[in-house]
């Protein structure tokens, strides 16, 4: 009964949230106007619905993303963009960009992805070689990687005057999602649906190689099968949106310390607090200076870090 409640206010919530992003924006759309004018079911069509079912997918999925990788590298301070996977994707995107610039969307999600897998691969091949004598140790080799191969990419940019779109693949912005612009993130969807499916061997490789092959695992497959996952969703959501900060690192922190470390239990919540947030911050965004748009790059970014120093003067303030 006490799980069936919980459901309906979680569910409740996320109905409360769906609603207010669809109807919140610079031109106001109500009830009586879908009823009445043709051009404000058209703005509801074209822009609202897109947006917001990207604010869900892209939130669910950057969520989920992070209570893997965290698994993965049984550390709760990575993410996809603490150990350098969001940095080589942009890296990847602005290379497809210079040689191919032609290529179709999905070529560019490939790309990017393809960058992804390559980065996020020598990160844990680092991860194995380097010894671990801090929990903080992952993060830090993970942002100095990441800052390396930021730098590449901003003096890359710089000189063939590209830092628009690397500024765009870096802060989130969902003000730019209409209809048939956003529809890669249904791969992100089905990507991330796949890893869900596979979580308890996740769960199992992030206890250890030795224990993992005693369950029947092979840890470097699962491993693998997990940085292609993680790989391909961050090269979805930075071609499409951008990358939301933070997202990957406090959600799946706030819920393990709810809920624990079984990742099959936490996933649900993990994906309803990740689209719960995603909205949340995006509307607000809407507001605060409303008619204007406040990327949720910012907004979240602003979260997440008072969240992030939280947990750390917590953990190590005891």
């Amino acid at each position: 009964m006490r799980h069936l409640r919980n459901a309906l206010i979680c569910g409740f919530v996320l109905a409360v949230l769906s609603v207010a992003s669809l109807l919140v924006g610079a031109t106001g759309i109500g009830l009586v106007s879908l009823m009445s004018d043709p051009n404000a079911w058209e703005i509801f069509l074209i822009s609202r619905v897109p947006r917001t079912a990207a604010l869900i997918i892209a939130g669910t999925s950057s969520a989920i993303m992070g209570a893997i990788v965290q698994r993965l590298v049984s550390n709760r301070f990575v993410e996809p963009s603490t150990m350098g996977t969001i940095d080589c994707a942009s890296f990847g995107l602005l290379l497809g960009l210079l040689f191919a610039p032609n290529a179709a969307p999905m070529g560019r999600m490939l790309i990017a992805a393809a960058s992804a897998w390559i980065g996020t691969a020598f990160f844990m091949i680092l991860l194995r070689t380097v010894p671990l004598k801090s929990p903080l140790m992952p993060p830090l080799l993970g942002i100095a990687f990441g800052g390396v191969i930021g730098a590449m990419t901003s003096f890359i940019a710089y000189r063939f005057d590209l830092m628009q779109s690397l500024s765009a693949w870096s802060t989130a912005d969902f003000s730019v999602v209409l209809k048939e612009r956003y529809e890669l993130l249904y791969i992100a969807a089905a990507v991330t649906g796949l890893g869900w499916l596979l979580a308890d061997r996740f769960t199992l490789a992030g206890l250890g190689d030795n224990v993992a092959r005693g369950l029947g695992l092979n840890p470097l497959a699962v491993l693998a099968i997990g940085i292609t996952i993680v790989a391909g969703v961050s090269g979805a959501i930075v071609v499409t949106v951008g990358f939301i900060p933070f997202l990957g690192l406090v959600v799946p922190n706030l819920i393990a310390r709810w809920r624990g470390d079984n990742l099959r239990r936490s996933l649900p919540l993990v994906a309803w607090l990740g689209a719960a947030l995603t909205l949340l911050c995006d509307i607000f965004g809407r507001l605060v200076f409303h008619p204007y748009d406040l990327p949720i790059g910012v907004t979240m970014g602003v979260l997440g870090a008072v969240i992030f120093l939280g947990m750390i003067l917590r953990k190590f303030g005891r």
